[in-house]
């Protein structure tokens, strides 16, 4: 096997339109490079010595296991907990009304959720809003990484980062030392699941009272978006919540929803 296999423009385009067809993830050519670095481990561990053989390995059938091995390795999943929060603590108030209200059964989507930071925020939140006893809530994460949903599923993070949760939520954590995880009952009311977010319909049937839809349809083409957000108002009750990055949009695709604020949107 050579030392350095070296990854050809014509198989890197390869790989970009697997990755497109797969996960509506378009890779530009300045991202070559580093699809070559983190693809060159999943070489070394197969004993594979081109690119173009990983490819065919994948391409030939039978390779769905190393497909999602591969967008394990060219995903980002860049997340903190209470990233944005105005988008959570929109939502919060409203489960707060909705429970002064007499509404018991609230769900939650956190779409993009990669390694769950997104998810206890919010169910730490909710936790805050209004008591969970005597409550039914269910919040969905879903990712296309089963790397990061792993490390959600577990619910331990390092200590580095708790100075992005205020500390008057720090009752919702437990651990010292190197780590500390999150509560189990809030634990508890959190599910995560890989999904593709490109390949509507999602299985789910809703209703959901909000869908966090954040920094991911900065990837996508135009049509992939307007399908996603079209799937997204199809599974949201009447005046529930969608929530976007700050540096994302519905301009042009918003048909069905107003805006609430800047990034949150609601069912019309």
């Amino acid at each position: 096997m050579p030392t350095n296999p070296q990854l050809s423009p014509a198989t890197y385009d390869r790989i970009r339109r697997l990755v497109y067809a797969e996960v509506g993830i378009e890779l530009g050519p300045s991202k070559q490079s580093l699809v070559e670095a983190r693809l060159a481990k999943r070489l070394r561990e197969l004993s594979l010595p081109t690119y173009e053989a990983y490819l065919d390995q994948i391409e030939r059938g039978g390779g769905d296991d190393e497909l999602v091995l591969l967008l394990d390795a060219i995903s980002t999943n860049v997340t903190s907990f209470f990233r944005e929060r105005q988008g959570l603590d929109e939502i919060a108030a409203r489960h707060a009304a909705a429970v002064r209200g007499g509404q018991k059964r609230l769900r939650y989507w956190s779409a993009a959720s990669s390694s769950g930071q997104e998810a206890y925020s919010l169910a730490m939140l909710l936790a805050e809003a209004a008591p969970l006893p005597g409550l039914d809530v269910a919040i969905l994460g879903t990712d296309i990484s089963t790397k990061v949903l792993e490390l959600a599923r577990r619910g331990r993070y390092p200590t580095s980062q708790l100075p992005s949760i205020p500390s008057a939520l720090h009752r919702h954590l437990h651990g010292d030392g190197e780590l500390f995880e999150i509560d189990p009952a809030l634990r508890s009311l959190c599910v995560f699941n890989r999904m593709n977010l490109i390949k509507p319909p999602f299985p789910m049937k809703g209703p959901f009272d909000a869908v966090l839809c954040r920094n991911v349809m900065i990837y996508f083409d135009q049509p992939t978006r307007e399908r996603l957000v079209g799937e997204i108002h199809r599974l949201l009750k009447p005046g529930g919540l969608l929530v976007t990055g700050q540096a994302e949009s519905l301009t042009g695709r918003s048909g069905g929803f107003r805006v609430v604020k800047p990034s949150i949107y609601e069912k019309a």
